[in-house]
């Protein structure tokens, strides 16, 4: 039995936020998080915060929902690094962010959900729609390997997790 597309892109879908399978989701790599170790980074390394990142796939989330429901565009940033930009602070703000994450997530899900056959057949310029939902899926698992080790190099990681 073949499943269709979009079948596949939203079992994906779902192991980047929600579901555990080969790693953890970005679900459980926030879980706990609290706005101080959201805003950490390592001494003198380069790299994002926790919520820096978070922004970021927030920022290209929006963006696609808004493309796949016809919706008008993002307004277009001086460059990938302002998509890491952080401007609030403290324990009300973060919250927020990550509700607008599971949020924006939630409502591509159901964009996904209507996909048809053809997801991957696209007459106009760019990526067909399916293309770029894997796309994201798989920017989704990128940042959230990095969520990880940041909570690792901080301490707030488990060091024994156990999962279903």
């Amino acid at each position: 039995m073949q499943n269709k597309i979009s079948e596949v892109l939203l079992e994906n879908w779902d192991y980047a936020m929600d579901v555990e399978d080969w790693s953890p989701p970005l679900g459980a790599a926030l879980e706990g998080v609290d706005s101080a170790q959201a805003v950490w980074r390592p001494e003198g390394a380069a790299g994002n915060s926790i919520w820096e990142t978070v922004n970021h796939l927030t920022y290209y989330k929006e963006r696609l929902l808004r493309k796949l429901k016809g919706l008008p565009k993002l307004p277009d940033l001086e460059n990938n690094d302002a998509t890491f930009t952080v401007t609030e602070s403290g324990e009300e703000a973060w919250a927020a962010a990550i509700a607008k994450l599971k949020s924006v997530h939630a409502s591509l899900r159901e964009v996904i959900e209507a996909l048809e056959e053809g997801a991957y057949d696209w007459g106009g310029s760019g990526h067909a729609p399916g293309e770029e939902v894997m796309s994201l899926i798989l920017h989704d698992a990128y940042h959230t390997g990095q969520i990880v080790l940041i909570r690792k190099l901080q301490g707030s990681w488990p060091s024994n997790r156990s999962f279903n």
